[in-house]
């Protein structure tokens, strides 16, 4: 159903409060505190016409709205305060505080204040004895407030649930931008070690293709190999993004159990790696899979800036963590980086509570991650 605009809806309103009031009128239903009037009912009429006046623009100016409606009750104080008039004024002073700004509400209430008085001294000057004026402002006051008090509840619901939808928009946008990290991270990771290996192994082809067959025959397995290897955890990936349902976030060969073929592939590209140590049983997902990814890295990193270097893999259980130390030659960076690599390891290290360090230590260099074996924190 379309929804009328609001000068529509403030004049049906308008229209109802006044056929409603004029009904009142018509059958004496009218007085509050004021006793019997005889004032005429075209005086009455009229005093309620210009209160509904202020209701055409109780949405687009409910303050302006509030005002004219004040000033009909104050007019109406003098006839005989009227049930019809105090009715319109409660809704114009509830879409005035409602609607404007908290300077506003404290406007109106002190509006309020200064309404019911002079409708208390109004009544003492009709009615005999200040004891019946002064309970009369009190039970006015608390008339007018209440529309007040109920527009200054809705505001603050309002504003509590803006700031609780600001804040979910907020930790939407946190966990979009995590997860575009992360799959940053896991491109790299996943992709870019299996590139390199094959970029390298491809240019030692090239150096060595009629002087060693036999070694090329070799190191050709392997970069088919880092393909096959690539392609299929690529294809992994894509199967990760396209699920609905949730899914492993990394393949299952990406744990510990498999080091050794991370060391075959880098042997094959020419660095002499010694692998010592191993890792305790039943590691936590997370860190067997945080371990796996940063001895990937370092020895990627080792065939792109130290091919043919020397490199240590060490795996060490300290009791609370397990220690991965990797140890190369350092040659200087002999191709260009982004440093990513370096990042991604620190933040896989980092987000199951464990430590990272890179760095040249005299002529070598040095990658250690402590990873806690009680998995993430």
């Amino acid at each position: 159903m379309r929804r009328l605009p609001d000068p529509a809806r403030d004049a049906i309103v308008a229209t109802a409060c006044f056929t409603g009031g004029a009904l009142l009128y018509r059958f004496d239903l009218y007085e509050l505190w004021a006793g019997p009037s005889d004032v005429p009912l075209g005086w009455r009429l009229l005093v309620l016409s210009i209160a509904c006046v202020g209701q055409l623009l109780r949405t687009r100016a409910p303050l302006a709205g509030a005002f004219i409606a004040l000033s009909a009750a104050s007019v109406d104080v003098a006839l005989g305060l009227s049930a019809p008039v105090v009715i319109v004024l409660m809704d114009l002073l509830h879409m005035a505080t409602l609607r404007g700004s908290k300077r506003t509400g404290q406007l109106i209430i002190g509006l309020v204040v200064t309404t019911a008085i002079s409708i208390a001294v109004g009544i003492a000057l009709t009615v005999d004895g200040w004891r019946t004026a002064v309970g009369s402002g009190l039970q006015i006051f608390s008339v007018l407030v209440m529309p007040v008090w109920w527009a200054v509840n809705l505001r603050q619901h309002r504003s509590y649930t803006e700031q609780v939808a600001r804040i979910a928009q907020l930790d939407r946008r946190a966990a979009v931008t995590a997860e575009r990290s992360r799959m940053a991270r896991d491109l790299h990771d996943v992709i870019a070690g299996h590139l390199s290996a094959i970029a390298i192994q491809s240019e030692a082809v090239l150096s060595m293709a009629e002087r060693d067959p036999e070694t090329v025959k070799t190191v050709l397995k392997s970069v088919r190999e880092n393909s096959i290897q690539s392609l299929a955890e690529m294809r992994t990936m894509i199967d990760v993004l396209r699920a609905d349902d949730e899914v492993p976030d990394e393949p299952a060969s990406a744990r510990l159990s498999e080091v050794g073929r991370l060391v075959d592939s880098a042997r094959a590209g020419g660095l002499r790696v010694d692998l010592t140590g191993e890792a305790p049983p039943e590691l936590p997902v997370a860190v067997d899979l945080a371990a796996y990814r940063i001895i990937q890295e370092s020895l990627t990193n080792a065939l792109k800036h130290a091919p043919g270097a020397h490199v240590e893999v060490a795996l060490a259980d300290t009791g609370r963590r397990l220690a991965v130390t990797v140890t190369s030659e350092w040659r200087g960076p002999s191709t260009p980086g982004t440093g990513s690599g370096l990042v991604g390891m620190a933040e896989r290290a980092q987000a199951v509570g464990g430590t990272f360090d890179a760095g040249r230590v005299d002529d070598l260099w040095r990658v250690r991650a402590e990873l806690p074996l009680a998995g993430t924190p």
